[in-house]
């Protein structure tokens, strides 16, 4: 577009078409045909937003809200603490820090991290529980110019010496009960709830300059390649994620931080709330059980929450009423059950239910849904329309728009957009691929995902155009599996497929074929599992002489699920007791197996948290006796949580 007008008096037009072009005109009010304001002055604003007729209600954001991301989040936490100095920031347990103290305390940690030799855009790895000492640890890397590497509490000890390897060896800020359990090698080590050292530090501000383009973190996720991929995003993409109109301030008052640090929940988690003077509320580590998310839901009046796809409908099945008093539910990450969104507002008719759609590259989510009442959808939930500064295409396969109801690949740009891989230069140019509508250098990431827009500009989500999965919330690929797998002793070939056992509940499922002889399914189990996370390692091994083809030549995935699943060497074993019996039955409808053998391990056969909070559910009501999750880990066949039944029975001695 050219700009008709010359003007300079600071009033802004913003023009958006259906394909997710737009322009910013300084301009008087004076619109093309066939657009209309959406959006005009505030009194915080000066930008009248229009839009092509087609799209409403979408919403453009101008000049002065997109000062909020040329900062840097250490910046803007700062000047909210200055603001808000004796405002609770951080509850954990009994511990708690107000604003001033949070800033102090990460202040001198930072402080510290110069003193070890740290500089600008330097990596600094993060293992602690979920804890205040975890805020103050994310803080300090950020306002020490380095980006957080958060290592996953749950991966194997090998996955995280790889990543430290990967990112050269670097800082590794820890926990006691990590120091003591075993961590990575590293470059050097600060054990931040037991070192003296750093809070002898000047609580100062360090004051280190660093841009809005900067990182701030790196996330990995699974990758084709048999090595994992770390996503790198910028301080700019945080705060676009945080100050989007999306979040109302007051709906965030308290925020429960449930996600794994290493999962990107976690940055709605840690920067909505403690960006817009909100208190963080972190809930215990480890695994949680149901009742400690509806006893911190009702003691600490939570007022916003983030529940993966999984956990947010096992919530609204099981504990309905721990969601009463949740002025926002945020859900996304996976197919959402249109089920448990009726549970929830029916539970909580004043709730918002926000769905949000995107991957780890583009900081958490590129579209947004905010559902108050059933009737806004039909029997599938949409992915919404995009997020302030995001531009969402669906294209075919020579980058053209398609029709409205036709399906195309889902391509996102605009602020949110990661920098790309680290350290992956060829896999960054094949996903983060040039942006043919703006004609100024920007890049849109390519998905991968299917989309169809609808008649009035809803995203519905179609599957994938690759083999990419969804496991448990985390985008898997099957390749890098597959490599885990055939760098086995004894394994000649292997073949990772997804099999959907039930709504929301997919797993993967493995087929080799040996080298020579028999193979030791158990042991090759087990060095995917000194490698892989849990939500990689097949719940399936099957052993088979060749793969079968398709007339094509292509291994026909098809035949292989139709396969018998090789058993455990160990013989089978009929229940011995009547709790036994009933226990196996529960153990088979949890999981989704025909049968359960009294030796099996839950999660052997594709259990999990979710699912072992709904088993432990099952229990209760079935046999009387409650259990915690730490059980199920401690004990997790139907032998061993029977033994446990009688002293957890109410009223046992």
């Amino acid at each position: 577009m050219t700009n008709p007008f010359d003007d300079d008096s600071g009033t802004f037009v913003v023009l958006i078409n259906k394909a997710g072009q737009h322009s910013l005109w300084p301009a008087q009010l004076r619109v093309p045909a066939g657009w209309t304001a959406v959006h005009g002055p505030d009194g915080r604003q000066r930008c009248i937003h229009y839009v092509d007729a087609h799209w409403p209600d979408i919403r453009v954001i101008g000049p002065d809200e997109t000062e909020n991301c040329s900062e840097v989040v250490h910046r803007r936490f700062t000047r909210q603490a200055e603001r808000t100095p004796d405002a609770v920031a951080v509850v954990s347990g009994d511990a708690r820090l107000t604003y001033r103290e949070l800033d102090e305390r990460s202040n001198r940690l930072a402080n510290h991290l110069l003193e070890l030799g740290v500089s600008t855009e330097d990596p600094v790895a993060v293992l602690i529980d979920r804890s205040i000492e975890l805020i103050v640890a994310t803080l300090a890397v950020l306002k020490a110019g380095c980006y957080y590497l958060p290592l996953h509490t749950a991966h194997p000890p090998a996955r995280m010496q790889w990543m430290m390897d990967q990112a050269g060896r670097p800082v590794l800020l820890t926990d006691e009960g990590w120091r003591v359990r075993g961590i990575p090698e590293a470059g050097e080590v600060v054990v931040v709830d037991s070192d003296d050292r750093w809070q002898a530090a000047p609580a100062t501000d360090p004051a280190v300059n660093v841009h809005s383009h900067r990182l701030a973190y790196v996330m990995h996720t699974s990758g084709s390649t048999g090595e994992p991929k770390g996503v790198a995003v910028t301080h700019r993409d945080v705060l676009g994620l945080a100050f989007d109109s999306a979040w109302d301030p007051a709906n965030h008052e308290r925020v429960l931080m449930l996600a794994p640090y290493a999962f990107d929940p976690s940055t709605y988690e840690l920067w909505v709330p403690l960006l817009h003077g909100g208190r963080l509320v972190v809930a215990p580590p480890g695994e949680l059980e149901l009742d400690t998310i509806r006893r911190l839901a009702h003691d600490q009046q939570i007022t916003g929450l983030n529940l993966a796809a999984g956990l947010f409908r096992l919530v609204a099945e099981e504990i309905p009423e721990a969601l009463a008093g949740v002025r926002e539910v945020v859900t996304g990450g996976d197919v959402v059950s249109l089920t448990a969104v009726g549970r929830v507002l029916e539970t909580n008719p004043a709730a918002v239910v926000r769905i949000l759609y995107g991957p780890t590259e583009v900081t958490l989510a590129a579209t947004q849904l905010a559902i108050t009442a059933l009737d806004q959808v039909s029997a599938r939930v949409p992915i919404g329309r995009p997020m302030d500064h995001m531009r969402v295409h669906v294209l075919d396969h020579s980058l053209t728009p398609v029709p409205d109801g036709e399906l195309g690949e889902i391509y996102i740009a605009g602020l949110g957009v990661a920098r790309g891989y680290i350290g992956k230069p060829g896999m960054t140019a094949e996903r983060f691929v040039a942006d043919p509508f703006t004609g100024d250098g920007q890049r849109m990431y390519r998905t991968g995902d299917l989309g169809r827009r609808t008649a009035d500009g809803q995203l519905d989500f179609a599957g994938r155009t690759d083999d990419q999965v969804k496991i448990r919330d985390f985008r898997v690929e099957p390749a890098e599996v597959e490599a885990a797998l055939a760098c086995q002793p004894g394994v000649a070939q292997a073949v990772v497929v997804p099999r959907r056992v039930q709504a929301g509940d997919t797993r993967l499922a493995a087929f080799l074929v040996p080298e020579a002889g028999t193979l030791d399914v158990s042991r090759v189990r087990a060095a995917a599992a000194a490698t892989l996370p849990a939500y990689l390692v097949p719940t399936e091994f099957t052993v088979v002489d060749q793969l079968p083809l398709t007339p094509n030549h292509k291994i026909d995935r098809a035949a292989l699920l139709a396969l018998e699943p090789t058993q455990s060497t160990s013989p089978s074993t009929q229940p011995l007791t009547a709790e036994q019996d009933v226990l196996c039955r529960l153990f088979a409808e949890t999981l989704g197996c025909p049968r359960v053998d009294p030796r099996d391990n839950f999660f052997d056969l594709g259990g999990q948290s979710i699912l072992g909070m709904r088993l432990i559910s099952r229990i209760e009501t079935a046999l009387g006796a409650r259990l915690a999750i730490a059980d199920l880990f401690n004990a997790p066949t139907v032998a061993e949580i029977a033994k446990l039944i009688p002293a957890r029975r109410e009223g046992a001695a």
